[in-house]
């Protein structure tokens, strides 16, 4: 268990997604806004190394934003939407 304890894993979460030419891209200054397929309600992902772990969603607690985990994830579903 002691070797399983030094493992680096890295978490991180996808809001949404979005699609535009690499030219509208480079564009794009500070302040510019990217329109994500998704809105407020719907569940985030959360990734482990990339790979689709769980489902969540966005709580602002004062100034940090955390995820609150609902469920597991579906892979399947995950990479249909890429």
């Amino acid at each position: 268990m002691s070797q399983l304890g030094a493992v680096d894993v890295e978490i991180s979460v996808l809001l949404g997604r979005s699609k535009m030419p690499i030219a509208q891209f480079l564009r794009m200054g500070r302040g510019a806004v990217i329109p994500l397929d998704s809105n407020e309600s719907e569940l985030c992902w959360i990734l482990a190394n990339g790979h689709p772990i769980a489902r969540g969603e966005i709580v602002i607690k004062g100034e940090r934003i955390a995820i609150t985990i609902t469920e597991t994830a579906d892979s399947n579903e995950y990479f249909a939407a890429a």
